[in-house]
């Protein structure tokens, strides 16, 4: 008989370079370093706290276009378009692109404290892959915490980007192995040669394309690439965690898919959703939702 989840809500609290200083009207007020970003935020259906003035202050704002996920930064105060900050020694570039995301997800620090515990938590070494890696924060925070660590993502210039955040992290001496493949064709690749993964990381998009031209959809396909990552798994696994965005599902949905992939090891599971904290309001804002799975080795939480 399977369990009931108990959900919960996890924000990242450690952050000293990046704020949620306001959100509400459909968009959110945040400091990356010394640089103030307002973008649109459609779960924020609520008003803001702020003075418009203090909204008005901001370096850039995201403007999107009719396309999903298209648009433009605009320039309101003069600035940098890429400029550096730090996580507890992890140093990495942002930027102003093309896109509304700047090349991190602040919501995600308190998943990779979370990994890095599992890691350091070791009675042995482990080794650890990143699927969907985006610009390396997870890959560096699990190489930092000394794990061996293999990072794939399907853009050579997000890739690109990551090892230019080990160089500035000074992590070059780590041992991290930079792919660029689809996710779902090398999972299988390595479920086939038992590559014996002890901690997997999963971001998958709710739609995306791999090098050439693979299809990645979230709901198609999430079943088939979680029975894939059990087959690329150590004999005695670690840690796995999966994060969704932009899904039509809830963290109950992952919770499960978790527990039938796991079934066969021992271990505890739990859901629920990523947030940010609203400095102005201490309002909870919910950006993603997440299930992860940790064995009983040595100390979880």
């Amino acid at each position: 008989m399977t369990s009931q989840p108990k959900l919960i809500l996890l924000p990242s609290s450690d952050w000293e370079d990046y704020a949620l200083l306001d959100s509400g009207g459909g968009h959110r007020l945040e400091r990356y370093g010394s640089q103030i970003l307002r973008r649109p935020e459609p779960e924020a259906i609520w008003n803001p706290v702020l003075p418009e003035s203090a909204w008005q202050g901001a370096h850039a704002r995201f403007i999107p276009s009719p396309e999903e996920n298209g648009g433009h930064w605009e320039r309101l105060r003069p600035g940098p378009d890429r400029w550096s900050m730090e996580y507890k020694g992890l140093r990495f570039w942002v930027q102003l692109g093309a896109s509304r995301h700047t090349g991190i997800f602040p919501e995600q620090a308190a998943q990779w404290d979370w990994a890095a515990k599992q890691i350091r938590s070791s009675a042995r070494p482990v080794n650890v892959l990143n699927l969907f890696g985006y610009t390396g924060l997870a890959s560096l925070s699990a190489a930092q915490a000394g794990a061996r660590v293999t990072h794939l993502d399907a853009s050579r210039k997000v890739v690109t980007w990551a090892r230019e955040n080990q160089v500035l992290s000074r992590l070059e001496n780590k041992p991290v192995r930079w792919i660029i493949d689809d996710a779902l064709k090398f999972i299988h690749r390595e479920a086939r040669r038992e590559a014996g993964y002890d901690g997997i990381i999963l971001d998958p998009p709710k739609f995306g394309r791999g090098p050439k031209g693979e299809v990645w959809e979230f709901y198609k396909l999430l079943p088939e690439l979680l029975a894939a990552c059990v087959k690329a798994l150590s004999k005695q696994p670690r840690f796995i965690l999966l994060t969704a965005y932009a899904v039509k599902a809830s963290a109950v949905t992952l919770y499960y898919a978790m527990e039938e992939a796991m079934r066969a090891w021992p271990g505890q599971i739990e859901a629920g959703e990523v947030v940010l904290v609203d400095q102005s309001a201490g309002r909870l804002l919910s950006t993603a939702i997440f299930a992860r799975w940790s064995s009983q080795e040595g100390e979880n939480g």
